[in-house]
């Protein structure tokens, strides 16, 4: 007779019905795959960290004014820039990885003008269906990923509207230094030199 009970749940694996397998997403890797919407929402988020890290450095050596501070502050800013490079190579990699081609087209973003053809073809060119050599799909994009990525054109914006009111004043107050400069030449008396004969 047999002992075990008929109703039970199956003790075997049983695959999606789809066959559906999503990869793994590693944010500090150069291995699997990551689709254009995560692209943009990662790359926003290292933006923002490193723009609140920048503004604390900012602070502190507005506080602390020393050259020590200076240095210290300095450092830590390359520091910050080597990092986000790194990190943003690694999600080039990845986002190549996803239409099925060699991480190393990541060099062509060094390349002056072909690094901006192959920016916009990793913002538009979709992935392809399912797995490739380098991994399985890249799962569904959260509601995180996509407020990340909603923010990218509203920083394209706000920053494009900083610089056209910024770049005016700029100008402005070089133009008003330099005329304020050349009255000061101007008005100033003229010296003779001092006379060598007694």
């Amino acid at each position: 007779m047999n002992a075990t009970n008929p109703y039970t749940s199956p003790q075997s694996t049983v695959a999606d019905a789809a066959g559906e397998q999503y990869g793994e997403v590693r944010v500090f890797s150069t291995s699997g795959r990551l689709g254009r919407l995560r692209y943009l929402g990662y790359g926003m988020a290292v933006n923002l960290v490193v723009w609140f890290a920048v503004m604390l450095l900012g602070l502190v050596a507005s506080l602390i004014p020393s050259q020590a501070t200076n240095i210290v502050v300095g450092i830590i800013g390359v520091g910050l820039y080597i990092a986000v490079i790194v990190v943003a190579f690694m999600l080039m990699i990845q986002r190549i990885h996803d239409f099925d081609t060699s991480g190393w087209l990541a060099l062509l973003m060094l390349v002056p003008l072909v690094n901006v053809v192959f920016g916009l073809l990793l913002l538009f060119l979709p992935g392809t269906k399912g797995s490739n050599r380098f991994g399985a799909e890249p799962p569904p994009n959260s509601t995180g990923v996509i407020v990340l990525a909603a923010l990218v054109p509203i920083a394209v914006f706000v920053i494009g509207i900083l610089a056209a009111i910024a770049i005016p004043t700029y100008n402005q107050y070089i133009q008003r230094a330099k005329a304020q400069q050349q009255g000061q030449v101007q008005t100033q008396p003229y010296r003779s030199a001092p006379s060598t004969q007694r």
